[in-house]
């Protein structure tokens, strides 16, 4: 067990449970996107938009839990709230730039995480979050890509968030290993 672990039992509890909630949102979200088909019609761009405001909500929950990292978390709610406008807007214009919002906010929204979570290794459960940031750059770049091209599906954006919510489960059943350890 770490150091950080043993003095911050709270924020690793409070942690794991947000984490479990975010796997179980987002396997819904993705869940609802696919079912809503392939254009984007009224369900479509409302799920686009509600996806980055629960990130608000998450960080919201995470910053009031935590002591550190309060600078990215601020940063990173900015970030969700500024994507949720750009979506709403993108979404009227069609997918091409729904993908574009989106890859630019998993690209900025990914580094933001891979620094937290590297920040925060020593209260365990934080290898799958540094994996689920790096990847998040490296598939925002693919949505700008995709944008572009005939290839362009919201299945990619559903897809995105299902990996992602099994990277917030494999983090919160981490943590509540080493909180059950401790």
């Amino acid at each position: 067990m770490t150091a950080d672990l043993e003095s911050r039992p709270q924020h690793a509890a409070s942690l794991r449970n947000l984490y479990y909630v975010r796997f179980a949102f987002a396997a819904v979200w993705a869940g609802l996107l696919v079912a809503s088909g392939a254009e984007i019609g009224a369900l479509g761009a409302a799920l686009l938009v509600l996806y980055p405001l629960f990130d608000v909500a998450a960080a919201v929950v995470d910053f009031r839990s935590s002591t550190e990292n309060r600078v990215l978390l601020y940063f990173n709610m900015g970030l969700s709230l500024l994507a949720a406008i750009g979506l709403g807007f993108a979404a009227a214009s069609g997918l091409p730039a729904v993908l574009r919002v989106w890859g630019v906010w998993a690209i900025t929204a990914g580094v933001v995480q891979l620094v937290v979570a590297i920040r925060r290794r020593g209260l365990g459960g934080q290898w799958p979050q540094i994996l689920s940031g790096a990847i998040s750059t490296v598939a925002g770049t693919g949505f700008i890509i995709m944008s572009g091209g005939d290839a362009a599906a919201l299945t990619g954006v559903a897809g995105y968030a299902t990996v992602g919510g099994l990277f917030f489960l494999a983090s919160a059943i981490r943590l509540h290993r080493a909180l059950r350890s401790a």
